[in-house]
């Protein structure tokens, strides 16, 4: 069983340092302490949040998924999927909230989404708006 080091472990899960150690602290991801006290994150932990079916190295060239630059790569569970016409509204819980993405029928047949299908929602924005609550 590989064992990663928090840093290289965020870095195969594309989330930050900070983010691994909340993860460990609300038992979001199983680490295990080596003698020293540091945690070690388990390869098994790491593909079950990533998404990703195996890891096999630490210095690979990325292909799939992986290759895509974004870090906005959101792993959830279709929720409903919703045809109308040549559309699909496909609805993605992701942790208690839901990611609304409207595709093309033919390109949600062709993906097999449908409710308990695990899939990403990939979000690319030029913009973000904020207004005050």
């Amino acid at each position: 069983m590989e064992l990663y080091r928090l840093r290289e472990a965020a870095d195969l899960m594309q989330v930050s340092y900070p983010t691994i150690k909340q993860w460990i602290y609300r038992g979001k991801i199983r680490s295990i302490k080596t003698p020293g006290g540091h945690h070690r994150i388990p390869q098994i932990e790491v593909e079950r949040l990533s998404g990703k079916e195996q890891i096999t190295s630490k210095r690979h060239r990325p292909s799939g998924l992986e290759a895509i630059s974004g870090r906005n790569k959101l792993l959830g569970t279709v929720s409903s999927v919703q045809y109308e016409g040549l559309l699909a509204q496909v609805h993605i819980h992701l942790g208690g909230q839901t990611i609304t993405s409207i595709i093309t029928r033919d390109a949600c047949k062709e993906l097999g989404l449908k409710k308990g299908v695990r899939a990403f929602a990939l979000i690319k924005a030029t913009e973000v708006m904020v207004i005050r609550g």
